[in-house]
Parts: C-alpha cells; structure tokens; sequence
C-alpha cells in the first residue's frame, strides 16, 4: 500500500540530502512513518543532532525547528506575510522558523531589506529542491489516497453468498462506484487479513471475531423448502410429518433435520441418511431440479420463494445459530472504498429484508 509513497518519499530524501550536503557538508539522514492525520515526519541530522520535521504533505504546512514549508512558501512568496497566509500561520511564525534554520545551517537564507525580501545565494541554492522534495511527498500522499478511494477493493467471501446474493446485485454497486474494480474471493476460511490478500470479507457466522471490525448485516431462519415439481408429484404434505416420506437433503449446519422436526412437534423423528451436500448453492440447486427437500435459509432463497419457484410448506422456522456480517480489519472502515462497499451493501441488505 504504501509502496509509491515510500518510493516518492526517497526520492525526496535523495533531494533533501542534495542541499543539506551543499550547506556546509552536513550529515543527513531520514525516515517516514504515517502520524495518523497525513503528517510527514522527516528526521534530519543537523550540526550532529537529530531534528524532527512534520510536514503535512497536502497542504505543504507544518511547523518543526527547520521546516522545507516556510522556506518553500516565504521563497516562492519572497514576502514572509503571504507565506503566512498560505500557511494559515503567523507572519511571527514564519519568520521565526526561517532564522532558526539560518542560525543552524550558520548562513543566511534571505536578506531582509526595507520593504523587500530577498533570497541569498543560499536561499537559491535550498529553495527549489526544498519544493520539489514537497511536491513529490505530496504527490506520493496523493496517490496513496486515489488507490485507496479508487482502484481494485478485494472481497473475501463464501461460495453461497456470492453466487445466490451478491453477484446479482454487483451492478448496482458499479453504477453506483465506476472508479471501484471489485474483485472477489471464494473460500469457506475466514479472511486472514494479516496473510491475506482480501481488504474485507462478507461472513456467516456466529459473530465476535478478534482484531476485526464487524458489522451485522441480517438474521435468518432455517425451514423446509422443495420445487414445486416435486411436491405436485411427490407424496401429499399434510403434516411435518408427511416430509419423512420424501429424500432429504443434508448440509453441515448447525440446525439438522433432527432440530426441525422436534421443533415442528414430530417427536421421535426416524431421519432418512439422504444424500450429503457441502455448500448451500448445491443443496439449492438439487431442490430447484426436484432432487429433493432440504433446509432452506432464507436469507438466501427468498427470491425463490417469492418467484415460485420454491415452496415453503410448512411455517415452522428455526432461528439460525450464525447470521450474515461485513467484516475489515480494525480501523479500515474509513478507507473510502471499503466505506463504500460496506454502506452499500448495508443499504442493500436493508432494503432486501424489507421487500
């Protein structure tokens, strides 16, 4: 991620060091780390002490004991009151700063005429390197932000979500954000956002995961379902019961077919084996081709049942162990992409519940 910055941030390094070598030798040496609000801290070695500057490298302002902005500004300007203004501070400030690096670097950077400010030979020679390592950390800043509001957003998630739910709604997503490229990932393992390459993960689950930031995004039911088909042709379905008599088909949730019938008061219910199927798309697609009934989620058939294409037999319904969640690790929520997605698909959520 932040890749191109680092490398626009040592290439502004390489031009710093370029000046503070031709102002009396000194030594140099620099670094980088993120202040939690854009700002820049550059380290520099001056006089053989260590010298810390913050830069904030989009609004070029900041405020250190030797800071490239007031020199950029008051150079370009050649008046210390506008470079205030383009700071958003004090003329005082300014020109504080600017003789507190003339007396460290032991020259001076300006001459301070009547009504007049000139640059020295010095000031030349510190002036345009001094920009242009500003702009490149800008630009560095700059880039990192448009990758992070724009760009490819990787989605973690399960086979049944993105076959059934997500993928026929991600049109609106792109009418919506054209500049986000949206790639998804299959996999029945939660997303590793340590070791993985995944920005955000959409999960089933019971919830309550370490280090990441979730939020819920619906509760569910668990009941029968089969095709139409197979119940014009199939045994007449008069109680519960009358389920026993049909193929049943299985799949490793935590409510069974045991749990259904208990709960639909079929006491001592002899469950048929059936046949086993390891993800809720297939078991979908068996009872949509009348292969038999199963448990259905109605999170994720509820268009079916609503275009007839399934049916639900019976009311009774159990409240599913695990629920649905979008799920990023801790404090990525306000990269604007990934606030994007998540907004969205909260809004769609929402909005397919209450259909």
């Amino acid at each position: 991620m932040w890749r191109r910055c680092w490398e626009a941030f040592c290439h502004a390094t390489r031009t710093l060091k370029a000046w503070l070598t031709m102002c009396s030798g000194l030594a140099f040496a620099a670094g980088v780390m993120a202040a939690g609000t854009g700002s820049v801290m550059v380290f520099v070695v001056m006089a053989g002490s260590l010298q810390q500057v913050w830069v904030d490298p989009i609004s070029k302002r900041g405020a250190s004991v030797a800071s490239p902005p007031e020199i950029s500004a008051a150079g370009r300007h050649l008046n210390f009151t506008k470079a205030a203004d383009e700071l958003f501070v004090t003329q005082a400030a300014v020109s504080h700063q600017i003789k507190h690096l003339e007396e460290q670097l032991g020259t001076l950077l300006f001459r301070r005429l009547n009504r007049q400010l000139l640059l020295t030979d010095a000031g030349q020679t510190l002036l345009q390197p001094m920009t242009e390592a500003l702009d490149l950390m800008a630009a560095g800043i700059d880039r990192l932000d448009r990758r992070q509001r724009e760009g490819v957003l990787a989605v973690s998630t399960i086979e049944s979500i993105a076959a059934t739910w997500l993928v026929p709604r991600l049109a609106q997503f792109r009418e919506r954000h054209p500049d986000i490229q949206l790639s998804l990932a299959i996999s029945d393992h939660l997303a590793d956002f340590d070791t993985d390459t995944a920005d955000m993960a959409i999960r089933y689950g019971p919830g309550g995961w370490p280090r990441v930031a979730a939020t819920k995004l619906a509760d569910e039911e668990i009941f029968p379902v089969l095709s139409p088909a197979l119940a014009a042709q199939g045994p007449r379905l008069e109680t519960p019961a009358d389920l026993l008599k049909f193929p049943l088909i299985h799949e490793d949730l935590p409510e069974t077919w045991a749990h259904w019938f208990a709960a639909a008061g079929v006491g001592e219910a002899k469950v048929p084996a059936g046949v086993f199927l390891p993800h809720s798309n297939l078991v979908m697609q068996a009872v949509l081709a009348g292969e038999g009934v199963a448990l259905g989620r109605s999170f994720l058939i509820k268009p079916e049942i609503a275009a007839g294409r399934l049916i639900k037999p019976f009311e009774t319904a159990l409240p599913a162990a695990n629920s649905y969640y979008v799920v990023m690790p801790e404090g990525a929520g306000e990269q604007p992409k990934i606030r994007a997605f998540r907004d969205w698909i909260v809004e769609e959520t929402k909005a397919a519940l209450s259909s």
